[in-house]
């Protein structure tokens, strides 16, 4: 499954176009006083402006080469100050077979760069910005797991691990809903998972809008 298209709210459009543009290195691919898009991988990546004082944030993932952790890791630390979960800055996914670092952006986005063994998508040459190759996850925070990965499992998304009520991963390793409880802590970070809007465009099965209605987390396509 691949995300062609993110869209995310923020109520830092500034800062974070600044952030995208040169700490991460990628192309603006349009931009206006509102919002931007970046070209992250083969995710083209739209921040919009909220307008609020309400504090959007989400967690999601960026696929790397599976052999340029060490790299990413050296790369993505003299730019920003990494996450850390019981004083490490790394961790080893073994029923994932993935390695994995985290860290935030102005918005307090909490973004991991993860390199999943199993997709055998090394390279030789040393790691850019170039070698960020798709969103690869989108956290989706529900009441009830289970009854929204039913949800997604009839619109033609399969679970990619069985059921459990305080996290579902929904896809494939390309890319996945990491289905969470309300509240539940996100790994790596000191915040407790909240529901925010947000829109994607999958490859072959279209666009979908997540957003909440009378305190439900509905989908729209």
């Amino acid at each position: 499954m691949n995300f062609t298209e993110i869209t995310l709210l923020t109520n830092k459009i500034n800062e974070m176009k600044d952030f995208y543009k040169n700490i991460l290195e990628l192309q603006i691919l349009s931009h206006d006083s509102n919002t931007f898009t970046v070209q992250l991988g083969s995710t083209a990546v739209t921040f919009q402006d909220l307008q609020s004082d309400s504090n959007p944030f989400y967690h999601f993932a960026i696929n790397i080469p599976e052999n340029k952790m060490e790299e990413a890791k050296s790369w993505i630390k003299s730019k920003v100050a990494l996450n850390t979960e019981e004083d490490s800055a790394e961790v080893f996914f073994n029923s994932w077979n993935a390695h994995a670092i985290y860290f935030e952006d102005p918005s307090e986005n909490i973004i991991e760069f993860i390199a999943r063994h199993n997709l055998k998508n090394g390279i030789e040459h040393n790691f850019s910005s170039d070698d960020l190759l798709n969103i690869s996850e989108i956290g989706i925070v529900v009441d009830e797991v289970i009854p929204f990965v039913r949800n997604l499992n009839k619109i033609g998304i399969p679970n990619w691990r069985d059921d459990s009520e305080g996290l579902t991963p929904v896809g494939d390793e390309n890319g996945l809903f990491i289905t969470v409880k309300n509240g539940r802590r996100w790994f790596f970070s000191n915040k407790d998972a909240m529901f925010y809007p947000f829109d994607v465009s999958i490859e072959r099965l279209g666009k979908f809008s997540f957003y909440k209605k009378n305190g439900e987390v509905l989908i729209r396509k």
